[in-house]
């Protein structure tokens, strides 16, 4: 019994010299990891890709904000900038005119090791162009052999050739010319013969133009194109010299046995119809259908414009339907010039209905054909109208600009309708649009002089706010009717307003 006892005893000194664990922690499920392990997993930032960098760029509409995100996603372990991300920030960057921080790319990009191409140069070559920053495009030119470590391609040297024709630069030309001859680049072959070609018949030395062509017949990779003889042609036709653009014509066609293009038949069919020869244009047509080859929207619409400049519209419409039926579809030129000759001519309802005829064909009036209708119903005194289109185009998508809203203001201050001339104005101010400046000041007066003096300052202060200031005349009479009617206080805010203005807009020298 004792032995008994002293089994069970020492049993349980053993047993409680362990430690107690409880039947249920075996039957306690597994736990998930901690909250704050799965919140550390989801702040661990994402890694941003070229393509996404790219796109993040793309999609920024404030250029600084661009370039912040361009030098961020750098930060990142393992990401380097290649050409598609520099190209991506340059363009941003030049489309908003950055030059300064252009060129801190650019010096920036002489010492990445990524393998770059020319095409980064030039598209800024365009925008330098566009910006009247001529040396700017000989410099961007360059620029290439140093960064793309390559020679400038045909195509770059094309390309800054033709925009420094383009732009008349004669001077920038001949200094970009003579580099090239000394750095013996310059490939004496037809498409940068071409070039100068344009340059001559641009600047009406076609003397100088034909020169050039003897020299290209000397040698077979300076030949004249196509390209040359439709170059010429135009230059003729726009000299008035048709005789000799058709003996042009045939001298391609009959001894270098170049056969034309649409693009070709356009210049002629263009010439004749700009010089009153409208049935000679129609003859063009003519032996371009004879001869295989088909006539484009192009040639019908200037064929069209021909016909209208002598006012022969039946012949223009016949032209019109001539088009459709040969499986054409009319475009926004050909619509837009016999909507012209209609609102000339004061036929507003058949142009109306021309417009009607665009929808319906879903062919999209663009600005042109807005700016000739607008014109059209105000001065047919069909204001009412024309503010009813400014108010439905804007609403179906069309893109209408400061020329549009102010062809109705002036018409409206013409013809004294000062309330819709208020209600007007406060529309292309909530647009983002400031009337034209002498607009402006003259509908402030004829409100002043109307008894409107309350309406002509809450003009004033719109017009204020998007940076316009009355000029010495309009602001003394605005003063004036307003202190007559004893409203003081409305001339003090104005002073006030004024000179905040002019205080936010100085700029210490």
């Amino acid at each position: 019994m004792n032995s008994v006892k002293g089994i069970i005893c020492h049993q349980h000194r053993s047993f409680s010299s362990l430690p107690w664990i409880s039947p249920l922690h075996f039957l306690k499920p597994k736990l998930d990891p901690p909250p704050e392990t799965l919140l550390e997993r989801r702040r661990k930032p994402k890694f941003i890709s070229h393509e996404t960098a790219i796109n993040l760029i793309k999609h920024e509409r404030d250029p600084q904000h661009a370039l912040e995100i361009f030098n961020m996603v750098v930060e990142q372990k393992g990401f380097n900038h290649n050409h598609a991300t520099y190209s991506t920030i340059l363009d941003k960057l030049a489309r908003a005119k950055k030059f300064q921080a252009v060129d801190a790319l650019l010096r920036q990009m002489m010492y990445e090791t990524c393998k770059f191409h020319e095409s980064v140069f030039l598209n800024l070559m365009k925008y330098f162009a566009k910006s009247s920053e001529y040396g700017r495009v000989v410099e961007m030119f360059n620029k290439i052999q140093p960064v793309v470590r390559e020679k400038p391609s045909l195509k770059a040297l094309s390309t800054c050739l033709n925009l420094l024709v383009e732009s008349k630069q004669v001077d920038f030309l001949r200094s970009f010319l003579l580099d090239l001859k000394n750095c013996h680049m310059l490939k004496p072959n037809t498409c940068i013969f071409n070039i100068f070609i344009k340059h001559h018949c641009k600047s009406g030395d076609l003397e100088s133009a034909f020169e050039v062509v003897k020299e290209m017949k000397k040698s077979s990779i300076s030949y004249p194109n196509l390209i040359t003889y439709s170059t010429l042609m135009d230059g003729l036709c726009e000299s008035g010299r048709l005789k000799d653009a058709i003996e042009l014509f045939e001298e391609m066609v009959s001894k270098d046995q170049i056969l034309p293009d649409a693009l070709t038949y356009n210049v002629l069919i263009n010439g004749f119809s700009r010089w009153g020869k409208v049935d000679r244009a129609k003859k063009i047509i003519e032996f371009m259908k004879s001869n295989g080859c088909s006539p484009n929207v192009f040639n019908y619409s200037a064929l069209i414009n021909g016909f209208c400049k002598e006012g022969r519209i039946k012949e223009a419409m016949d032209t019109f339907e001539e088009m459709k039926n040969f499986g054409l579809k009319q475009d926004t030129v050909g619509y837009t010039t016999l909507i012209n000759y209609f609102c000339r001519f004061g036929r507003i309802d058949e142009a109306m209905e021309l417009l009607k005829e665009m929808n319906d064909k879903k062919c999209k009036a663009d600005i042109v054909t807005v700016k000739v209708l607008l014109r059209g119903l105000c001065g047919e005194g069909r204001t009412e109208e024309a503010l009813g289109m400014l108010n439905k185009l804007s609403n179906e998508g069309i893109r209408l600009n400061k020329q549009s809203y102010r062809i109705v203001l002036n018409s409206l201050c013409q013809k004294g309708d000062l309330d819709k001339a208020i209600e007007l104005l406060g529309l292309t101010l909530s647009r983002g649009f400031l009337p034209h400046y002498e607009t402006s000041n003259e509908l402030l007066v004829l409100l002043c002089k109307a008894g409107m003096a309350d309406d002509a300052v809450v003009a004033l202060f719109g017009l204020a706010e998007m940076g316009f200031k009355p000029d010495h005349d309009s602001w003394a009479l605005l003063i004036e009717f307003v202190c007559r009617e004893r409203k003081l206080l409305f001339a003090f805010e104005l002073l006030d307003e004024l000179t905040t203005n002019e205080r936010e807009n100085f700029v210490p020298l």
